[in-house]
């Protein structure tokens, strides 16, 4: 075990919300992703998602029972996004971000919207 250089990982791909898999903990995995535009409309049934932005800003719509909303994450910013609960990532700007989930959960969810060109339906990449 060394450590990793997230500037590094980051610099080692420029796919757009294609994550790497930086390490595991447990049975979670540590994911970078580069960020632009927007996502898809999905839910991960089983387990929360958790956000950290290292560069950028990130928005969040989310689908409560209180209706739709939409959290901002600056540079710095954590959310964690409730299982069950419909969200929608969109970066305005190019976008950095650490994703923190278990281990073989997809990138867009269990259920989803039609996935576009641009978005990686995956269970992360291993860094190259």
């Amino acid at each position: 075990m060394e450590p990793i250089s997230l500037e590094a990982a980051l610099a080692s791909f420029t796919d757009q919300w294609s994550p790497r898999i930086v390490t595991a903990v447990n049975d979670y995995d540590v994911r970078v992703a580069k960020v632009e535009g927007e996502h898809v409309w999905h839910v991960h049934d089983d387990t929360d998602e958790f956000f950290l932005v290292l560069d950028g800003e990130l928005h969040i719509s989310l689908r409560e029972p209180a209706g739709e909303r939409t959290v901002v994450l600056p540079k710095g910013s954590v959310f964690t996004v409730p299982r069950g609960t419909w969200h929608k990532p969109y970066a305005p700007v190019p976008t950095q971000m650490l994703v923190f989930e278990p281990t073989g959960t997809f990138s867009v969810g269990d259920r989803h919207d039609e996935v576009p060109d641009h978005v990686d339906a995956t269970i992360g990449h291993a860094l190259s």
